[in-house]
Protein backbone atom coordinates (compact mmCIF):
# COMPACT_ATOMS: atom_id res chain seq x y z
CA UNK A 1 0.00 0.00 0.00
CA UNK A 2 1.10 3.20 -0.78
CA UNK A 3 1.23 6.31 1.79
CA UNK A 4 0.46 9.31 0.05
CA UNK A 5 2.79 12.66 1.35
CA UNK A 6 0.19 14.56 3.09
CA UNK A 7 -0.46 11.24 4.68
CA UNK A 8 3.16 10.65 5.72
CA UNK A 9 3.58 13.60 7.50
CA UNK A 10 1.08 13.53 10.18
CA UNK A 11 2.33 10.04 10.81
CA UNK A 12 5.46 11.08 11.37
CA UNK A 13 4.42 14.04 13.71
CA UNK A 14 2.41 11.71 15.47
CA UNK A 15 5.66 9.43 16.32
CA UNK A 16 8.05 13.02 17.05
CA UNK A 17 5.29 13.61 20.05
CA UNK A 18 5.39 10.03 21.46
CA UNK A 19 8.89 9.87 21.65
CA UNK A 20 9.16 13.31 23.19
CA UNK A 21 6.61 12.29 25.70
CA UNK A 22 8.66 9.36 26.67
CA UNK A 23 11.81 11.28 26.71
CA UNK A 24 10.11 13.88 29.08
CA UNK A 25 8.47 10.96 30.89
CA UNK A 26 11.59 9.44 32.04
CA UNK A 27 13.14 13.21 32.62
CA UNK A 28 10.61 13.21 35.08
CA UNK A 29 11.52 9.78 36.94
CA UNK A 30 14.91 10.84 36.83
CA UNK A 31 14.54 14.43 38.56
CA UNK A 32 12.18 12.78 40.71
CA UNK A 33 14.54 9.99 42.15
CA UNK A 34 17.03 12.57 42.18
CA UNK A 35 14.91 14.97 44.30
CA UNK A 36 14.17 12.00 46.87
CA UNK A 37 17.81 10.82 47.00
CA UNK A 38 18.88 14.06 47.94
CA UNK A 39 15.90 14.93 50.13
CA UNK A 40 17.08 11.78 52.29
CA UNK A 41 20.47 13.29 52.00
CA UNK A 42 19.85 16.79 53.34
CA UNK A 43 17.94 15.33 55.92
CA UNK A 44 20.92 12.99 57.09
CA UNK A 45 23.03 16.06 57.23
CA UNK A 46 20.62 18.21 59.34
CA UNK A 47 21.21 16.25 62.50
CA UNK A 48 25.13 17.20 62.09
CA UNK A 49 26.22 19.60 64.43
CA UNK A 50 27.28 22.67 62.09
CA UNK A 51 31.00 22.45 64.03
CA UNK A 52 31.58 18.88 63.00
CA UNK A 53 30.24 19.38 59.59
CA UNK A 54 32.77 22.39 58.96
CA UNK A 55 35.47 19.81 60.34
CA UNK A 56 34.70 17.64 58.18
CA UNK A 57 34.30 19.56 54.95
CA UNK A 58 37.39 21.91 55.70
CA UNK A 59 40.80 21.26 54.24
CA UNK A 60 43.65 21.13 56.68
CA UNK A 61 46.42 23.80 55.97
CA UNK A 62 49.12 22.55 53.20
CA UNK A 63 51.90 22.60 55.13
CA UNK A 64 49.95 20.08 57.68
CA UNK A 65 48.86 17.85 54.46
CA UNK A 66 52.53 17.29 53.90
CA UNK A 67 51.90 19.77 49.99
CA UNK A 68 54.81 21.40 48.73
CA UNK A 69 54.01 24.94 48.30
CA UNK A 70 54.81 27.47 45.09
CA UNK A 71 57.93 29.68 45.17
CA UNK A 72 57.59 32.53 47.69
CA UNK A 73 59.50 34.71 49.65
CA UNK A 74 59.81 34.64 53.64
CA UNK A 75 60.83 36.64 56.62
CA UNK A 76 64.39 35.90 57.53
CA UNK A 77 63.90 36.43 61.18
CA UNK A 78 64.00 33.68 64.42
CA UNK A 79 60.27 34.66 64.97
CA UNK A 80 59.16 33.89 61.73
CA UNK A 81 60.71 30.74 61.64
CA UNK A 82 59.43 30.10 65.30
CA UNK A 83 56.19 30.35 63.57
CA UNK A 84 56.37 27.62 61.34
CA UNK A 85 55.26 24.00 62.10
CA UNK A 86 58.54 21.14 62.63
CA UNK A 87 59.30 20.15 59.26
CA UNK A 88 59.83 16.53 57.45
CA UNK A 89 60.92 15.40 54.52
CA UNK A 90 63.31 12.27 52.26
CA UNK A 91 66.55 12.11 52.19
CA UNK A 92 67.10 15.27 50.21
CA UNK A 93 65.59 17.26 53.39
CA UNK A 94 68.18 14.96 55.63
CA UNK A 95 71.02 15.99 53.65
CA UNK A 96 70.09 19.59 53.64
CA UNK A 97 68.81 19.95 57.29
CA UNK A 98 72.31 17.77 58.44
CA UNK A 99 74.38 20.39 56.68
CA UNK A 100 72.71 23.41 57.85
CA UNK A 101 72.67 22.08 61.32
CA UNK A 102 76.94 21.13 61.25
CA UNK A 103 77.84 24.00 59.10
CA UNK A 104 75.58 26.81 60.62
CA UNK A 105 73.21 25.95 63.64
CA UNK A 106 74.58 29.13 65.07
CA UNK A 107 73.97 31.48 62.75
CA UNK A 108 71.77 34.15 62.30
CA UNK A 109 68.56 33.30 60.34
CA UNK A 110 70.09 35.43 57.62
CA UNK A 111 73.56 33.47 57.46
CA UNK A 112 71.32 29.91 57.69
CA UNK A 113 69.41 30.72 54.77
CA UNK A 114 72.20 31.96 52.87
CA UNK A 115 74.41 28.84 53.68
CA UNK A 116 71.15 26.79 52.25
CA UNK A 117 71.32 29.29 49.03
CA UNK A 118 74.86 27.63 48.71
CA UNK A 119 73.81 24.15 48.30
CA UNK A 120 71.37 24.74 46.32
CA UNK A 121 72.87 26.80 43.95
CA UNK A 122 75.46 24.03 43.64
CA UNK A 123 72.66 21.70 42.94
CA UNK A 124 71.41 24.17 40.02
CA UNK A 125 75.12 23.98 38.99
CA UNK A 126 76.43 22.01 36.00
CA UNK A 127 79.70 22.31 37.88
CA UNK A 128 78.57 20.33 40.83
CA UNK A 129 76.58 16.93 41.54
CA UNK A 130 72.58 17.65 40.99
CA UNK A 131 71.19 16.49 44.01
CA UNK A 132 71.43 18.05 47.09
CA UNK A 133 73.08 14.45 49.17
CA UNK A 134 75.47 14.21 46.34
CA UNK A 135 76.67 18.21 46.59
CA UNK A 136 76.64 17.49 50.40
CA UNK A 137 78.81 14.54 50.02
CA UNK A 138 80.96 15.58 47.56
CA UNK A 139 85.07 14.23 47.82
CA UNK A 140 84.05 12.89 51.25
CA UNK A 141 86.35 9.96 52.32
CA UNK A 142 88.89 11.42 50.34
CA UNK A 143 91.84 13.41 52.07
CA UNK A 144 91.17 17.45 51.92
CA UNK A 145 88.83 16.87 48.84
CA UNK A 146 85.23 17.00 51.08
CA UNK A 147 83.13 20.21 50.14
CA UNK A 148 81.68 20.17 53.84
CA UNK A 149 84.34 20.17 56.36
CA UNK A 150 82.10 18.03 58.70
CA UNK A 151 81.73 14.78 56.57
CA UNK A 152 85.05 14.69 56.46
CA UNK A 153 86.53 15.81 59.92
CA UNK A 154 86.47 12.34 61.52
CA UNK A 155 83.65 13.37 64.23
CA UNK A 156 80.29 11.47 64.05
CA UNK A 157 77.23 13.55 63.07
CA UNK A 158 75.02 13.52 66.22
CA UNK A 159 72.13 15.69 66.49
CA UNK A 160 72.50 17.36 70.51
CA UNK A 161 70.24 20.34 69.69
CA UNK A 162 66.70 19.31 68.96
CA UNK A 163 65.67 23.11 69.46
CA UNK A 164 68.69 23.68 66.16
CA UNK A 165 67.64 20.44 64.38
CA UNK A 166 64.28 21.99 64.37
CA UNK A 167 65.11 25.40 63.22
CA UNK A 168 67.23 24.14 60.55
CA UNK A 169 65.05 21.75 59.05
CA UNK A 170 62.28 24.28 58.64
CA UNK A 171 65.06 26.45 56.55
CA UNK A 172 65.39 23.59 54.95
CA UNK A 173 62.34 22.21 53.92
CA UNK A 174 61.50 26.32 52.42
CA UNK A 175 64.27 26.28 50.35
CA UNK A 176 63.60 22.53 48.55
CA UNK A 177 59.80 23.52 48.12
CA UNK A 178 60.68 26.80 46.72
CA UNK A 179 61.52 29.44 48.44
CA UNK A 180 63.36 32.71 46.79
CA UNK A 181 66.85 32.55 46.45
CA UNK A 182 67.70 36.54 46.92
CA UNK A 183 70.56 36.75 50.08
CA UNK A 184 73.83 35.59 47.84
CA UNK A 185 73.26 36.72 44.47
CA UNK A 186 74.07 32.91 42.76
CA UNK A 187 77.06 32.68 45.30
CA UNK A 188 78.57 28.76 45.06
CA UNK A 189 81.01 29.07 47.74
CA UNK A 190 81.47 30.36 51.33
CA UNK A 191 84.23 30.40 54.53
CA UNK A 192 84.36 31.61 57.80
CA UNK A 193 85.71 34.33 59.31
CA UNK A 194 88.36 32.13 61.21
CA UNK A 195 89.68 30.83 57.49
CA UNK A 196 91.35 32.97 54.64
CA UNK A 197 90.72 29.99 51.93
CA UNK A 198 92.93 31.37 48.35
CA UNK A 199 89.75 31.02 46.22
CA UNK A 200 88.58 33.75 48.47
CA UNK A 201 91.05 36.17 46.70
CA UNK A 202 89.99 35.34 43.26
CA UNK A 203 85.93 34.79 43.72
CA UNK A 204 83.48 38.00 43.48
CA UNK A 205 81.92 38.48 47.43
CA UNK A 206 78.52 38.84 46.93
CA UNK A 207 77.68 38.73 50.75
CA UNK A 208 78.50 39.00 54.52
CA UNK A 209 76.06 37.39 56.81
CA UNK A 210 77.27 36.17 60.34
CA UNK A 211 80.48 34.88 60.42
CA UNK A 212 79.88 33.74 56.48
CA UNK A 213 81.21 35.16 53.81
CA UNK A 214 79.54 34.09 50.44
CA UNK A 215 81.10 34.07 46.64
CA UNK A 216 80.31 33.85 43.55
CA UNK A 217 82.24 31.18 41.14
CA UNK A 218 83.26 32.97 38.18
CA UNK A 219 82.66 31.29 34.46
CA UNK A 220 86.75 31.26 33.36
CA UNK A 221 87.38 28.91 36.66
CA UNK A 222 84.25 26.95 36.63
CA UNK A 223 86.20 23.79 35.93
CA UNK A 224 88.70 24.19 38.87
Amino acid sequence: MKLGFGRILPAVSLALVVLSGQAASAQDVLASRLGALLGQERQALAVIPDVRLAALTTLPPAAQRNVRTAARSVDYNNAYLTSLPTASGGPQWKCLSEALYFEARGETAQGLFAVAEVIMNRVDSSDYPNSLCGVINQGTGRKYACQFTYTCDGRPEVISEPASWRRVGKVARLLIDGADRTLTDGATHYHTTAVNPSWARVFPRTASYGVHRFYRQPTRTASN
